[in-house]
């Protein structure tokens, strides 16, 4: 890596578990190995800039300006532009929870979240990351996910593969997620969070890319095929609300 890359790279200590918000100089240079005068000389630009901020006794955290650029991407992301407003009506109509979901990496983020029930509450707040193996929000980006994509995610650990329920080998999990293309959308019961049923939808780009996913909670994890087929058709019809919103953007 170059020195940008091993200076970013000190960003990525605060990835991973929820609860690492602070570090300290010694546990940089455990974990990374670099020497204490290159850490410094990167731990001032980094807080000059407002990335990382620290206090005594306490260690270093992340700084004011991620806070502001997080306000700039709510005010002004085209994505959840276009989203907020089918999400509101979809979440009242169906007294549950809508989530805007994107992909990272291998992995999936929640980015919006509109609530039209106070009958269950959602753990899947803004910024938290999940596995792109569990939930109806996950599956339907998997789903869509390029080839090349999928084998590199699936060569890189394929017992979680079977574990979801997918298939024992790449060619099942193909199989698996072919059929849930056909169906054009996807719903679990109680696979995150127990005793609610979540159904969602791909939500694609100007170039017909996997971009995310729309997804509705709702408190009840024995929905009546009639009911969850009428979910389904809303929430697929607002997912691509806010694709070709996008692509017309």
């Amino acid at each position: 890596m170059n020195s940008h890359e091993k200076m970013l790279g000190l960003l990525d200590l605060f990835d991973g578990a929820e609860d690492a918000v602070t570090v300290t100089i010694d546990e940089m240079h455990e974990r990374l190995g670099y020497t204490r005068s290159t850490l410094y000389r990167y731990l001032k630009t980094l807080t000059d800039a407002g990335l990382l901020t620290s206090l005594p006794s306490v260690g270093y955290m992340l700084g004011p300006r991620i806070v502001e650029l997080d306000y700039k991407i709510r005010m002004g992301d085209v994505l959840i532009r276009a989203a907020r407003p089918v999400m509101e009506e979809l979440a009242v109509q169906f007294r549950g929870i809508a989530l805007l979901c994107r992909r990272y990496r291998f992995d999936v983020l929640c980015v919006h979240q509109e609530s039209g029930t106070d009958a269950i509450h959602s753990g899947y707040d803004r910024g938290r990351r999940r596995s792109l193996l569990h939930g109806a929000a996950s599956l339907s980006i998997l789903a869509y996910l390029p080839d090349h994509q999928l084998r590199k995610f699936y060569g890189e650990d394929p017992a979680p593969f079977a574990a979801a329920g997918l298939g024992g080998t790449l060619k099942d999990v193909k199989g698996s997620l072919r059929e849930q293309r056909q169906h054009g959308w996807v719903s679990t019961a109680g696979d995150v969070t127990p005793g609610v049923t979540g159904v969602a939808a791909p939500v694609f780009d100007g170039r017909s890319e996997i971009l995310g996913s729309l997804s509705l909670t709702l408190p009840d994890a024995r929905l009546q095929s009639k009911t969850l087929e009428e979910v389904a058709e809303r929430v697929v019809f607002c997912a691509g609300v806010i694709s070709k919103t996008i692509a017309y953007s």
